[in-house]
């Protein structure tokens, strides 16, 4: 892996020497189907021709990472491909003002992930291939200058098995058994796609007239697995697509520019989709087997709305560097919710938003390697590591706000401004500031400096004081940051007063205050004289990007009656206030998990609900005292099955507590009524037991010992899919015996035979909440691994490993010392791996305080 690393600073020199005016790419992948040729990694030929322009006698590089290369031709010369090719660069000398290179190589198929991704799909044993680039891997199947600000056009020309059919960017023809794509507009290496195979296609189109009178046709396209056809349901998908396309031609005034529009779904994907232009893929979860919640729906929406924002923000104008990587994903966060919202069904949008999406940015935004949205990167690794919390949902947090400082129109003016003047460019923060300024007449640089170039969440907590008569004589917002990120921020926010009104005590809102927070303390000055409030919500309507914090007699407030705040939003916003109150050990976790059991089964938003749920498993199996976690287990369990019968028979609140249910069942009653589930014996009315439930149901099975092989072999036989192969394996490395773990480290570890899918369903077995002394051998063994793993396997492997077996489950203060004494012995290891294992202390730390928290609680 180190050997593939590529510096800002090498790539600002290669773009400073060329610039490029095409590729031809030629690639013959017919050797992905029959018997592998030889020993090795599976390969296909790649032929690229690059035609470029260059400083007269410079020297530079193109980027290839394969097993071998058959031919390098510079300008018509022959070099030799010893002398010039490392396994990861070729080198080039002496170049013409006009150059040709074309490069003849072998490259391989993964089985990771990345680059050139081949499926043999067990159900049928059907061959599916597709690309993953981002952020460096097309040198994976052709050989390129592998940067975003060398933009150029592409022709692909694809030889596949018989009777496939591929994929690309551009509109592609079967001729004299090639299929041959149209000249792609000036796109980067990342986004630049393949896909191959006998998949499933479903078509349609989408027709816009403009008010010239010119009418833009797009062809639409949708694909998946054969497998999977019978679950697709393209229709809801195409509906979002036309729904979007409308959304943004309507405010971007930039028809769009890349002609088709194909969906992939593909199998084994490591991300949720990646906005290659006219060639979008996704990973196939969003096709779904079983009964899902509206929320998943909602999900799939959002993400198909956050990859069609990406063809202006990120594909039609990219970054220059990594560095700007928020330009476009930041962007495409906050439109995928905005459009969403404004455009579809899923009017709740912003309560997701809320809920979810800031709750992985608050996370990000309190480890040690939190960074500003504008972040500082260095190289390859660090952007790799750098598709997170900040860069997705605090970055589309801010813009959030940003919409809110300089107004709608100006926003979406500026954006228009920016697409036509950047169109098929590169850019950087002060080209989207510039044309804000010039939209708004506001002063863009000292909100960047507060929000987009400084790194932290700030809390803001109000302080009220009442009269004799009962009303508000001041209310202040009191503005805190951590030490080690001391800047305090300009917020504007809604400060909402509740109280309880109406026969049913309904907790509603009776007065709103917007104010400028600025400053250690604000007095809402609007406010004073209001009748003294039950409860106080600063930003309320989630204006701005802060943890909420309560003053007493508000979290008093919410411990009575949570559930009887009316604004569904108002009371996500609480939820998670509540939440962030328990990950600082300021709640107890025995108090959060006694508000969900008392509260959770009144929320009418399913994502919300869901969202509980993840908490609460989180919350008992992180932040409980030791000594409370059986004891929380079980209350948490009965209550989901008091919940679990108590719902709508058939309602996808039925189907949410189910699965938490049987994600807390440890009991033998509990587990004996999933066995029952499963072989019929028992029934809850209007609880369908799908496939997929059968999964959720197996894995507490196979935990507690109550499900062997035998009864996973069975249900593999039963449901002989890659889907199915998946859950199996998590199940079988659940199982309860140190053989099973040793043979499942030994799989993830020493070995890389395992698919990047079948890594991460072990992975998740492995890791039992209730298998603590089971899996405490191999915290030593893990920090003997990590750097070994790290130089020999791909980062997305090595991220997969550092990250899922963390010994995080040994929350002890001896497993926090034996990852300081990692840390102070590996200082010169790299520093993405190092970053990933301070994210893992910082969290067992966190851990380590909150459980002191809850066990100070039963004193």
């Amino acid at each position: 892996m180190p050997g593939e690393n590529l510096s800002r600073e090498e790539a600002h020199e290669r773009a400073g020497l060329l610039s490029v005016d095409g590729y031809e790419v030629r690639l013959d992948l017919r050797s992905a189907v029959g018997e592998a040729e030889g020993e090795g990694p599976r390969t296909f030929r790649s032929v690229t021709t690059i035609r470029f322009r260059a400083e007269p006698g410079a020297a530079t590089f193109v980027d290839l990472i394969a097993p071998s290369v058959n031919a390098v031709t510079l300008n018509g010369e022959d070099l030799d491909t010893a002398a010039v090719f490392d396994g990861t660069r070729i080198a080039l000398n002496g170049l013409a003002a006009e150059n040709e290179l074309v490069v003849d190589a072998q490259c391989a198929y993964s089985r990771t992930g990345e680059g050139m991704h081949r499926f043999v799909d067990p159900e049928d044993g059907e061959v599916y291939l597709y690309t993953q680039y981002e952020p460096a891997d097309s040198r994976r199947v052709y050989a390129n200058f592998e940067q975003p600000d060398l933009k150029a056009p592409y022709r692909f020309a694809v030889q596949a098995p018989e009777g496939w059919t591929v994929w690309s960017n551009g509109v592609g023809e079967l001729t004299d058994g090639v299929w041959k794509f149209a000249e792609t507009k000036p796109i980067s290496t990342y986004i630049t796609a393949v896909v191959a195979g006998p998949y499933h296609y479903v078509t349609d189109s989408y027709s816009r007239t403009f008010e010239d009178g010119s009418t833009l046709e797009i062809p639409l396209g949708a694909l998946c697995r054969k497998g999977l056809a019978r679950h697709f349901d393209a229709d809801d998908v195409f509906l979002v697509t036309k729904q979007g396309l409308d959304f943004f031609h309507d405010h971007f005034d930039y028809p769009y520019p890349f002609g088709k529009y194909d969906q992939a779904f593909v199998p084994e994907y490591n991300l949720g989709a990646m906005e290659n232009p006219g060639c979008v893929t996704f990973r196939e979860e969003f096709i779904f087997r079983g009964k899902v919640t509206q929320a998943s729906y909602e999900r799939r929406a959002n993400v198909v709305l956050h990859e069609m924002a990406h063809m202006w923000f990120g594909d039609l104008v990219t970054m220059q560097w990594w560095d700007d990587l928020w330009l476009k994903e930041s962007f495409a966060d906050f439109m995928g919710t905005f459009s969403m919202v404004e455009a579809t069904r899923f009017t709740n949008g912003w309560i997701t938003f809320a809920n979810n999406r800031k709750a992985w940015a608050y996370r990000a935004d309190q480890l040690p390697s939190t960074h500003p949205v504008t972040a500082d990167i260095r190289d390859l690794e660090d952007a790799k590591l750098n598709f997170d919390g900040i860069t997705y949902a605090k970055g589309a947090s801010v813009l959030k706000q940003l919409v809110a400082y300089v107004g709608r129109d100006a926003f979406l003016e500026g954006s228009r401004r920016y697409f036509k003047r950047h169109a098929y460019g590169n850019t950087r923060l002060g080209d989207l500031l510039s044309v804000l300024e010039e939209t708004s007449g506001r002063d863009m640089a000292a909100w960047s400096r507060a929000w987009l170039q400084t790194a932290g969440v700030n809390s803001l907590t109000p302080q009220v004081t009442s009269d004799a008569e009962g009303r508000i004589a001041e209310l202040a917002v009191v503005q805190e940051a951590a030490a080690s990120h001391p800047e305090l921020r300009p917020h504007r926010v809604a400060v909402g007063l509740y109280r309880r009104e109406g026969a049913d005590g309904s907790l509603v809102r009776y007065a709103r205050a917007e104010v400028d927070v600025d400053g250690p303390r604000t007095v809402v000055g609007e406010l004073a004289g209001a009748e003294a409030p039950e409860l106080v919500l600063v930003n309320d309507d989630d204006l701005t990007y802060c943890k909420i914090r309560f003053d007493e007699n508000s979290l008093a407030t919410l411990r009575e009656h949570l559930g009887s705040i009316t604004d569904p939003l108002a009371r996500a916003l609480c939820w998670s206030a509540l939440w962030s109150l328990t990950r600082d050990g300021l709640l107890p976790t025995r108090d959060f998990a006694a508000l969900v059991l008392r509260f959770a089964g009144r929320e009418s938003d399913i994502g919300v609900l869901q969202m509980l749920h993840a908490w609460a498993g989180s919350a008992l199996t992180r932040y409980a005292a030791p000594e409370w976690r059986a004891e929380g287990g079980r209350l948490l369990a009965e209550g989901a099955l008091r919940e679990l019968r108590a719902a709508e028979p058939g309602s996808q609140h039925q189907l949410t507590w189910a699965r938490f249910f049987a994600s807390v069942a440890s009991a033998e009653p509990d587990l004996q009524l999933l066995r029952g589930l499963l072989d019929g014996t028992e029934k809850i009315d209007g609880l369908d037991v799908d496939q997929e439930m059968r999964w959720s149901f197996l894995e507490p099975l196979a935990a507690h010992a109550a499900a062997d092989e035998s009864v996973l072999a069975a249900e593999l036989a039963r449901d002989d899919t890659a889907s199915g192969k998946r859950h199996q394996v998590r199940c079988l490395a659940a199982r309860p015996s140190a053989a099973v773990k040793a043979q499942a480290w030994a799989q993830v570890v020493e070995s890389d035979a395992l698919s990047n899918a079948l890594v991460e369903a072990t992975i998740a077995g492995f890791q039992q909440p209730s298998q603590r002394e089971l899996t405490a051998p191999y915290a030593e063994k893990y920090f003997a691994a990590i750097e070994r793993v790290w130089q020999e396997r791909s980062i997305q492997i090595g991220m997969d490993v550092v990250r899922g077996l963390f010994p995080s489950l040994q929350d002890s203060q001896e497993t926090l010392d034996a990852t300081d004494a990692w840390l102070e012995s590996h200082e010169g290891s790299a520093p993405a791996l190092r970053r990933l294992v301070l994210e893992a202390r910082d969290d067992l730390a966190r851990a380590l305080r909150a459980q002191a928290c809850d066990a100070a609680a039963e004193k």
